[in-house]
């Protein structure tokens, strides 16, 4: 690694373009780490952050263009024979693809944060013979996704890139793992979705006999579904994690990230962003959703009083949860209320909000308000858990320990809502 570093500060951009293509055709040189100190470059002026992206990208693109023509080329019997001198055994081969014939091009913009599955990608996109328009298609913008978010990182993390690149393509990696099980689960349900469903259904008891025939409601039961057994995982995760006092390091880098994102100068948009997490913001929009919900709502009565259990349920959840932990937060000292475990503004604006944003999904089938309406509460939660971070008010780990418990809250309302909804229609 050292010499590629030395060759990087002197020839920059080509030996960018080379080391990226290489890697793509199964040679073991570390991308990220080359990409991350480039990017240290561009934060010290030696090299073009465009430039740096542009030579990764393309370097990587070629890289797999070119695996992907050996694959189409030579195919299965030439792995078979020669594919354990660059790791590609026998064994590997049909096990890999197998798997690629499964998933295939859903995976291949992420394979680039997965070191082992990018390297094979190009090759068993061309062995399993996927249309090379929709290969170019995901490889291609993948490959300057990768670049521009490793260099991009590296310009960031500056002069702490000795202390801190390590840890943060660990968590590049974990994402990228967690990014392709949420792409495979979602394959699987399109694939699979029947044999789900009945599953789904058995899981829900008697309440759920009607649900074969709900239509998109059917969806809605099942993506809560889904979501609530992801956060409960992530809950289970985060209070070993606290308990096992492992949130320093993540704190660290992340509170760093931002701070070298937004800088001083955001002072002032981000108190605007503080007050997103406070009830001058919630208050409304509770007023708001109540009254669409007499006015114009279904199920009147149940919809309220589901709301309302939300919202007193998601208060009394928070306050429970900060004095069972008892973590104190960086700037707590002498506050009224010094615990932050977790973030009560995170957890709020995502039960409320994702409850409104809810009703409001359920209820019309524009597609434009549904994709408005998500967009909202994630970007309205990412800002709120980012100014508190940018203030030092709380940890990273408290805000998305936030997100977490709010998450696991607001999808078990909504299948409860769901199930009482049907429940009453039986009754009928």
């Amino acid at each position: 690694m050292g010499h590629l570093v030395n060759w990087l500060e002197h020839y920059g951009y080509l030996i960018l373009f080379v080391g990226l293509f290489l890697e793509m055709l199964a040679l073991p040189l570390p991308g990220e780490i080359l990409m991350s100190y480039a990017g240290l470059l561009v934060f010290q002026g030696k090299l073009s952050w465009f430039f740096s992206i542009l030579s990764s990208g393309l370097g990587a693109i070629f890289g797999m263009t070119l695996a992907y023509w050996i694959g189409s080329r030579l195919g299965t019997p030439f792995f078979e024979k020669y594919g354990s001198y660059v790791h590609l055994g026998t064994d590997k081969l049909h096990k890999v693809s197998h798997w690629f014939q499964k998933y295939g091009n859903k995976i291949i913009f992420i394979a680039f944060f997965i070191p082992g599955v990018r390297h094979i990608t190009g090759y068993f996109s061309g062995v399993t013979r996927i249309s090379f328009r929709k290969y170019a298609l995901f490889a291609y913008s993948g490959a300057f996704f990768w670049a521009t978010t490793f260099i991009s990182f590296g310009k960031v993390l500056g002069p702490k890139w000795e202390l801190y690149h390590h840890k943060f393509n660990r968590y590049m990696l974990i994402a990228g793992f967690i990014a392709a099980g949420v792409v495979i689960v979602f394959y699987l349900y399109r694939k699979y979705k029947e044999s789900l469903t009945r599953k789904l259904i058995n899981a829900l008891e008697k309440g759920l006999l009607r649900f074969q025939s709900l239509g998109k409601i059917r969806f809605f039961i099942l993506a809560m579904f889904t979501l609530f057994v992801t956060c409960i995982s992530l809950m289970i995760g985060l209070i070993q994690d606290y308990l096992a006092k492992e949130f320093s390091e993540f704190d660290e880098i992340t509170t760093f990230i931002i701070h070298s994102i937004f800088g001083p100068s955001w002072g002032a948009w981000m108190n605007y962003f503080t007050l997103l997490g406070t009830y001058y913001v919630f208050v409304p929009i509770i007023i708001i959703t109540s009254l669409w919900i007499l006015f114009m709502g279904k199920d009147r009565l149940l919809e309220l009083t589901s709301f309302a259990w939300v919202i007193v349920g998601g208060e009394a959840l928070d306050e429970g949860l900060r004095l069972l932990f008892h973590r104190i937060g960086p700037a707590s000292i002498g506050s009224n209320s010094p615990y932050t475990f977790p973030s009560e503004q995170t957890l709020i604006s995502m039960t409320v909000c994702g409850f409104a944003a809810y009703l409001l999904i359920r209820h019309y089938g524009n597609a434009l308000i549904r994709a408005v309406a998500i967009f909202f509460v994630v970007f309205l939660c990412l800002l709120v858990g980012i100014s508190r971070v940018y203030f030092n008010i709380q940890y990273p780990s408290d805000v998305v320990s936030g997100y977490v418990f709010g998450g696991a809250w607001l999808s078990l309302n909504i299948i409860q809502l769901e199930v009482f909804r049907i429940l009453k229609k039986d009754a009928k």
